[in-house]
């Protein structure tokens, strides 16, 4: 399959191999873009809900410190509210305040993934669009005199490249639409396990942490016995 046959294909279908050739390089485009930051954010995340869980009580100073580690992360934001209302907010109030975050965040993590879904849906209807339109072409053979039986077949296959051209492209989208929002609930529960942890830290109880290899933390555990 060369370039001029390519070429003789899309026009075939009246350039509707065109518009879907186009829809795949978007396609690509969001794939790339949204699983390197998803991924980075995933992993990312990961080291910093275990860093966190690693401290006791958090003041103002201790959650703008970890704020500006945090990056970029969306962790960072929770961090920043936190130490915005430490001191003066507890318990239900500060949840709520923690809860608004996440819920400013969010739209943020599926950024661009409408394109997927948009392309998964459209894909299928242009490609039977463009076999249709190359079917017109093929069966208008029959009303030329002399005309060869092989170039009404031959039309026909050209024609079903258009709605298999239209389904790769579908179901590659679906299956990298799905893992994207897997791993945006991924990201979405570290969230909430930050949150939590936060409201935990700054209750003004003492909170026993555990190091590396699962032992609780000696001074932890004294402060909360003699409490």
């Amino acid at each position: 399959m060369n370039l001029h046959y390519l070429i003789h294909l899309a026009n075939y279908s009246d350039g509707v191999l065109y518009i879907l050739g186009l829809m795949l390089l978007v396609e690509l485009a969001v794939m790339v873009d949204r699983f390197w930051y998803l991924r980075r954010t995933i992993l990312r995340g990961l080291v910093f809900v275990q860093e966190l869980g690693r401290h006791g009580r958090l003041d103002r100073e201790a959650l703008n410190t970890l704020a500006d580690d945090a990056g970029d992360l969306p962790e960072a934001a929770l961090l920043r509210t936190a130490a915005a209302h430490s001191g003066q907010v507890k318990g239900e109030a500060l949840a709520s305040r923690l809860e608004e975050s996440v819920l400013v965040i969010a739209p943020k993590l599926d950024r661009r993934l409408w394109l997927l879904d948009t392309i998964i849906t459209l894909a299928p209807l242009l490609g039977l669009f463009g076999t249709i339109i190359g079917m017109f072409h093929a069966f208008s053979v029959l009303a030329q005199p002399g005309h060869a039986p092989m170039q009404v077949t031959g039309g026909v296959a050209d024609a079903l490249v258009s709605t298999a051209s239209g389904l790769f492209i579908a179901m590659l989208g679906l299956l990298t639409f799905n893992a994207f929002n897997n791993q945006v609930r991924m990201i979405l529960l570290q969230l909430d396990s930050v949150k939590t942890m936060l409201i935990n830290r700054m209750d003004g109880q003492p909170v026993v942490t555990f190091d590396a290899e699962g032992h609780p933390n000696a001074e932890a555990v004294a402060v909360a016995r003699a409490g």
